[in-house]
């Protein structure tokens, strides 16, 4: 119960934030073509820094075998959530069956899970978070390419595999936590006047989103539902229930759910734009299921209380 009511605080106060983002974006404070800039500063400077600065801790072998599970259970995670999408589209061949499996099956992990898992569990939950995201980018940048472009060039999936520079932060955080490499603090406040930032960025990234969708359209689309209810609520539930029968217990385990039960991920909508997909349904995804994250999170939080 602590947790949940945890949850439904820290998301109220992400959503508050997310609100600044919008009106910002509104008033014009904030333009459209900044949403970009400010992505990549997220993406390539801000995430890595905070990853990196998440492994600054003393070496503990039970850490170090809860990381290790955190990836096989993110393997899990994930697959079960493909496999479900995947089965449920399997007849279904229209024009947005793209948009809707990849919103289905990849998560807002970095913009609005790892806010999340650092308010409630601090840098040995941002640990499991990013064994999680590991899995998470490789599976993106591979099986969700494929999916969004049609026929996955695998230059191009190395190529996009290569500039992931999460994947970079964690390789040198390992080595940092397994090492016990000590850290100048000249280096030490940047990583950490960085990594402070990476709530309110998302959170207004987030905003931004939410501000450049019609809210209308989005609530009268019957497909945008459909998703909405397979990303928020189907795939969260056979994750807990598939964690409980397996006993995954423990903080690694609460946080690689709460991170498959986030909403749709940010990204849908630049793929769809990338690969002439339905731009309004990639976005209204995206942003119909960040608004129900505001209710459906603290619940999810509150059932894998119970359960792990």
């Amino acid at each position: 119960m602590e947790l949940a009511l945890i949850t439904a605080q820290q998301v109220a106060v992400l959503f508050l934030l997310i609100g600044t983002g919008a009106v910002a974006a509104k008033t014009g404070v904030l333009k459209p073509e900044s949403k970009q800039a400010l992505s990549n500063l997220l993406v390539y400077i801000i995430v890595p820094a905070m990853i990196i600065n998440s492994y600054r801790m003393d070496f503990s072998m039970e850490i170090l075998r809860n990381l290790l599970a955190a990836f096989g259970m993110s393997i899990l995670a994930i697959c079960a959530g493909m496999v479900i999408t995947l089965l449920l589209t399997a007849r279904h061949k229209d024009s947005r069956t793209p948009i809707f499996r990849f919103a289905c099956i990849f998560s807002n992990a970095a913009y609005m899970g790892f806010p999340l898992i650092s308010a409630l569990f601090g840098s040995e939950g941002l640990l499991y978070a990013s064994a999680y995201v590991t899995v998470f980018n490789l599976l993106l940048w591979t099986v969700g390419y494929g999916i969004v472009s049609g026929s996955p060039d695998p230059r191009a999936v190395v190529h996009s595999l290569v500039r992931t520079p999460i994947l970079y932060a964690i390789l040198v955080g390992l080595c940092i936590y397994l090492l016990q490499i000590p850290l100048p603090e000249l280096v030490v406040q940047p990583l950490q006047f960085l990594a402070n930032v990476n709530t309110p960025l998302s959170m207004l990234i987030s905003g931004m989103l939410l501000a450049a969708g019609n809210m209308r359209s989005v609530v009268c689309r019957g497909h945008i539902w459909k998703l909405s209810a397979v990303r928020m609520v189907l795939i969260p539930a056979v994750c807990i229930l598939l964690f409980a029968l397996l006993g995954f217990r423990g903080t690694a385990a609460q946080v690689v759910l709460l991170l498959e039960c986030c909403p749709a991920a940010a990204i849908t909508s630049v793929f769809a734009v990338q690969f002439g997909h339905d731009e309004g349904f990639a976005a209204g995804s995206v942003v119909l299921t960040t608004l129900l994250s505001i209710v459906v999170l603290p619940l999810c939080a509150l059932v894998i209380t119970l359960v792990m």
